[in-house]
C-alpha cells in the first residue's frame, strides 16, 4: 500500500512547523524552567485552526481530518512535547467529548476552537 500527503496536508505540515520553530521554540527551555504553561500561545493556535483541527467549521473548527490533526501535533510535539500535548488535549480529551456530547446542535465551540 502506497501512501502519500496530499498538497494540502504538505502545506500544513509546513505551516505549522514554520509556526512551532519561530514562535514556539525560542521559548522553550524558558517555559519548561519555569514550569510555564504557554498561555499565551493559545489565541495563536486557535488562528491557526489547531485548537480545532478535527471540527466543522460551522462549530469555529478548521473542518480538517485526522490525517491533518496528527501531522499537527506531531510538528508542534517535535518542536515542544508539552505544546503537541496541549493541542493534543485539547482537541481530543477536552473538545472532542463536549461536540460529541453537549454542543452538538450548537455554536459553542467556536471559542474553544479560538484558544478564549
Amino acid at each position: 500500500m502506497e501512501f502519500s500527503l496530499t498538497e494540502e496536508q504538505q502545506q500544513l505540515r509546513r505551516s505549522v512547523r514554520e509556526f512551532a520553530e519561530g514562535e514556539i521554540a525560542p521559548h522553550v527551555m524558558e517555559w519548561d524552567e519555569a514550569s510555564h504553561f504557554p498561555m499565551e500561545i493559545m489565541p495563536k493556535l486557535g488562528e491557526m485552526g489547531l485548537l480545532g483541527v478535527i471540527f466543522p467549521e460551522q462549530y469555529g473548527g478548521a473542518g480538517l481530518g485526522y490525517i491533518e490533526y496528527a501531522l499537527a501535533i506531531e510538528e508542534l510535539a517535535r518542536v515542544d512535547g508539552s505544546v503537541g500535548l496541549i493541542a493534543a488535549a485539547h482537541n481530543s480529551l477536552c473538545s472532542n467529548h463536549i461536540f460529541k456530547f453537549v454542543w452538538r446542535r450548537g455554536a459553542g465551540l467556536h471559542r474553544i476552537c479560538a484558544g478564549d
